[in-house]
């Protein structure tokens, strides 16, 4: 069983500072699609973190380290004291993340996705995808790598009929799929794609509409 790992060695008014700022015009919609639709999933989970923007550090004084995934999953940790933190220090949290996804666009597209890499194998964090929306940057839309035995290992990745692109994520239990316009995240125990926002309150307000029809018809005595 998992448990929450304490931070505490740090002064309490310590944060890391805000990312530098990029243009996202390109990948902001999917950023948001991905980062909502894992968070709603996640939420009901006190020990687990999903966020993104924020630095992934082995330690503060990395100074040289500046490395901030899109997004990041981590089980078994206090995310509101990482959230409070401004950032994840590994020698803090006491484990690496679990999941870490970049976006690529142009403006960090022409970063070296070797040296990324390199580098979240050597934090140790289970698994790092990406995801090339333009097909411009990498050499497959999406692309993933999971530690084993220390080290990272190409996660296979397998196209449908449809030509939709399709991995298995083990850290998140989830299937990722790109359908060639967005990344969706598909539960297998449910048979059904994660809802993102905008689809969660769709699905809401149809909720909502049914309920105001059922009452309606009461009313009424039909």
């Amino acid at each position: 069983m998992t448990t929450k790992q304490p931070i505490g060695t740090l002064p309490p008014d310590f944060m890391l500072p805000d990312p530098p700022m990029i243009p996202d015009f390109q990948r902001r919609d999917h950023l948001t699609r991905i980062i909502t639709a894992l968070d709603i999933y996640f939420k009901r989970r006190d020990d687990t973190l999903s966020a993104g923007g924020g630095y992934l550090r082995h330690d503060p004084m990395d100074e040289g380290e500046r490395y901030a995934p899109d997004c990041v999953v981590a089980f078994g940790v206090d995310p509101k004291a990482i959230i409070e933190r401004n950032g994840y220090l590994i020698s803090e949290v006491g484990k690496p993340p679990d999941f870490a996804l970049d976006v690529a666009c142009q403006d960090v597209g022409m970063i070296d996705r070797s040296i990324e890499r390199e580098t979240y194998e050597r934090y140790q964090a289970r698994e790092y995808w990406r995801l090339d929306a333009s097909k411009r940057w990498q050499a497959a839309p999406l692309a993933g790598d999971r530690l084993v035995n220390g080290k990272y290992v190409p996660i296979e990745i397998i196209q449908d009929e449809y030509g939709g692109l399709w991995g298995y994520s083990e850290a998140l239990a989830l299937s990722l799929c790109w359908d060639g316009e967005f990344l969706r995240f598909y539960d297998r125990t449910s048979g059904r794609f994660l809802p993102n926002a905008l689809e969660l309150a769709r699905e809401i307000a149809a909720v909502k509409a049914e309920l105001s029809h059922l009452r309606e018809m009461k009313r009424r005595g039909e």
